[in-house]
Order: C-alpha cells, then sequence, then structure tokens
C-alpha cells in the first residue's frame, strides 16, 4: 500500500462533498470523515435522515437535499459546499440504484432513469466541483462503480451499462485531469450489505416467455450469493484510498471480485487470442 499522504487534508482536515448519504456507503463514509474530524457536505434526497449527524458534529457537516439527476441542483450544491468550506478536496459519486430486468423487459423509461442517476449524475457533479479542484490544483473525485462496472451477468444489463459508462468516462477523465493534481479511483465494490438490491432498486414486468430463464438467473444467483460485505467497515478502506500518496484508478471493495474479474478478463483474453487471425484479416 503507498504511504499516507495528509497534505490535502490541512490544519482543518479535508472538506468531503459526498452523495447518497442517506443510508449505505454514502452514509458510513461521511460518518467516518467526521468522526476524524473532517468536513462534510452530505447530499441526500431527504436530509432529514441526517439530523442526527447534524446534531453530532454541528457546523462540520452541511446537509443539502439533492436529486443528481437535476444538472443545475447540482452545480448549485457544488457551489454551496465550496462556499461553506472553503474548498472540496474529495467528491464521492455515490447515488445510484440497482434496476434488475432483462434487457427486452426494460422499457424507454426505466433505461433512461438509471441512466441518469448512475451515470449522469455521477457526470454532472463531477464537471461541477473540477473548475474548484483545478484552481486549488489538487482533489479526489472517487467514483462507486461496482464489480459490475468490469463484468456483466444476466437481469442486470442496464445496471452494468450505466457503470461501464461510468468506467469508461472516468478512465478518460483520469487522464485529462493529472497535469492539475486531480486523482481519479473507481471503487468497485461486491456484494454489500447496502439498500442496493433492497427498497431502493426497480424491476421492470418480466415477460411470460423469459420465465425459464428468470428461474435459471434465480438459481445462479443464490448459488453465487455469500456473506454480503458491511459497509462500515468498508470506510477504513475508503481511507486507505483517499490517504494515499499514489491512490489506485481502480480497486475492488470486497473479496470476490478479484477472482470474477481473473475469469473474465483470462476468457477475454483467450477469445481475441483466438480470432486474431480474423482481426488481422479485417485490416487488409
Amino acid at each position: 500500500m503507498a504511504e499516507q499522504n495528509d497534505g490535502a487534508r490541512g490544519d482543518d482536515g479535508r472538506v468531503w462533498f459526498i452523495t447518497g448519504t442517506s443510508r449505505g456507503f454514502g452514509r458510513a463514509w461521511a460518518e467516518a470523515a467526521l468522526e476524524r474530524g473532517e468536513r462534510v457536505a452530505a447530499t441526500a434526497r431527504d436530509v432529514s435522515a441526517l439530523d442526527d449527524l447534524v446534531a453530532k458534529h454541528g457546523e462540520a457537516i452541511l446537509p443539502i437535499r439533492l436529486d443528481v439527476t437535476d444538472r443545475r441542483a447540482d452545480l448549485a450544491a457544488v457551489d454551496a459546499a465550496r462556499e461553506r468550506f472553503g474548498r472540496l478536496d474529495v467528491v464521492v459519486n455515490n447515488a445510484g440504484y440497482g434496476h434488475f430486468g432483462l434487457v427486452e423487459e426494460i422499457t424507454e423509461e426505466e433505461a433512461r432513469a438509471q441512466m441518469e442517476t448512475n451515470f449522469f449524475g455521477a457526470l454532472w457533479v463531477t464537471q461541477a466541483a473540477l473548475p474548484i479542484m483545478r484552481a486549488q490544483r489538487r482533489g479526489h473525485i472517487i467514483q462507486v462503480s461496482s464489480i459490475g462496472g468490469i463484468t456483466a451477468f444476466p437481469l442486470t444489463g442496464i445496471y452494468h451499462a450505466s457503470k461501464w459508462a461510468l468506467e469508461g468516462i472516468s478512465q478518460s477523465l483520469a487522464q485529462e485531469v493529472a497535469p492539475f493534481g486531480i486523482r481519479v479511483t473507481l471503487v468497485e465494490p461486491a456484494a454489500f450489505a447496502t439498500d442496493w438490491a433492497g427498497s431502493s432498486s426497480r424491476h421492470s414486468a418480466e415477460l411470460p416467455d423469459y420465465a425459464e430463464v428468470h428461474a435459471t438467473v434465480a438459481e445462479a444467483r443464490a448459488r453465487r450469493t455469500s456473506t454480503p460485505g458491511d459497509a462500515k467497515a468498508s470506510a477504513a478502506a475508503l481511507l486507505a484510498v483517499v490517504d494515499a500518496d499514489e491512490p489506485p484508478l481502480r480497486v475492488f471493495f470486497g473479496a470476490s471480485p478479484l477472482a470474477i474479474a481473473k475469469a473474465d478478463y483470462e476468457s477475454r483474453l483467450a477469445t481475441w487470442e483466438r480470432w486474431q487471425p480474423v482481426a488481422e484479416l479485417a485490416q487488409g
């Protein structure tokens, strides 16, 4: 692990901007930052969920009611955080939800809603924060992706689409902003005890012709499911990433993603190598 770097923190600690802080990762990470004396602009659709943190930490937390799909509201929220705290050191794009539905079952409205939250919400917040970070010549953007951002399973195709899009734009972003001292990290969690697949998730209406596919997917998920990770425990991992002198572009959270990634990428490489003669044939 890289040595820790407190250079961006200053005497009064870092300033964080975290979306989706009412529960799950966002809540756990906001609490961890506050507990070590840092300041947090915490956004949520329902800021009453943050009342206990305000009572405990006072002026160190700025609750902001925010729907990340509203670009103007994103710009205003980031500006409010800068006005309150004077700078932005860490921006965490955590807001998002899971959508379950086979590709043919997903409606246009469902597809657009998933992309608006999981992809465009992160894009708008990132764009709002970048001018501030460029002027500072430092900053760290944390994009909450998923193991589903580098591989894919049936029933969650539109969710994967949103996270693969986030992965691609963030890898480009990391190269674009490095000269300004801005770092980008994609956090790729496995299954954690958050509400991603619970009440915050959405489901498409099932088509009868896919009944057997749904049953097969459900059986596979049941076999694959392991004990979910603890969102609170993940805070230590996030702080280690933020404190690192050389934070990674990508980092898994949880023990299982590495094996999944190895199997997937080994399969891809084998296929590409096997079909390389066809690739060369296409070149002419």
